[in-house]
């Protein structure tokens, strides 16, 4: 049995509106240190408004958030930039910066800390995490010069270089082909057995799905409807569970 300690993120009864619409109803989630947990559900049903919550960019209408033991809902501008640099964020675009070579991509969240890593420490960061995602050549190339799963790749390298404790993966294998979507979700898989991190994935692909999580939940209507394995749910006989599993080879 897990204990306290061992609930890295606790979602406590978060709801949340845009206007008349209401995205998140009284929404429980606890989520275990190293576990790594897919959100599913159709478009539009708030799957990314809860990781945006998690991380502080929008805050619930009611509920707690509680990362790491922090309620993030009640932290001041100082002490929510201390949580997010445990907390590290895959973007649906990878959004690296054009401008910047690979290496200054990697160099930037570290110099922007606010901790003291000099040059030597700086670059063997940077080079440990695009070993990790096997991409070291890449490391005085430009963005524009890789294509989108290496883009992705530095991405996932650039939410490493400050050694979080939780990785939050918004599309991770949007736009990219099978093989290149295969290749992403082993290394999101490979992440979470090297570094011991806590992940949380959004998705529509199902691939993906089973290979990473240690377990799914399923979003409908804005409640948390169904939760549990791949396979437990795979053989769930509700029809809209069923939806996302029937066409699953």
């Amino acid at each position: 049995m897990n204990s306290n300690n061992d609930k890295i993120l606790i979602l406590s009864k978060i709801s949340k509106s845009f206007g008349s619409n209401t995205v998140l109803k009284e929404i429980n989630l606890e989520i275990n240190k190293g576990e790594t947990v897919t959100i599913l559900g159709k478009s539009g049903t708030g799957k990314s408004v809860i990781l945006k919550c998690i991380i502080g960019l929008l805050y619930p209408d009611s509920g707690s958030v509680k990362v790491f033991g922090e309620n993030i809902t009640e932290l001041n501008e100082s002490e929510l930039k201390d949580v997010r640099k445990k907390i590290g964020f895959l973007f649906q675009s990878g959004a690296l910066y054009d401008s910047m070579t690979v290496r200054e991509n990697l160099e930037f969240p570290l110099l922007r800390s606010g901790i003291h890593v000099d040059q030597k420490k700086m670059t063997e960061k940077v080079e440990e995490v695009l070993n990790s995602v096997g991409l070291i050549a890449a490391i005085d190339k430009m963005p524009s010069e890789l294509s989108g799963g290496m883009r992705k790749r530095i991405a996932l390298a650039r939410t490493l270089i400050l050694d979080p404790g939780i990785i939050l993966y918004d599309e991770p294998t949007t736009g990219l082909d099978p093989v290149t979507s295969r290749e992403i979700s082993e290394l999101v898989l490979k992440m979470q057995e090297k570094y011991k991190v806590t992940s949380v994935v959004v998705t529509h692909d199902m691939p993906c799905t089973k290979l990473v999580s240690n377990r799914i939940v399923l979003l409908k209507d804005g409640i948390l409807f169904k939760e549990g394995t791949f396979n437990e749910l795979e053989k769930s006989a509700d029809e809209f569970v069923k939806g996302f599993f029937e066409n699953y080879i």
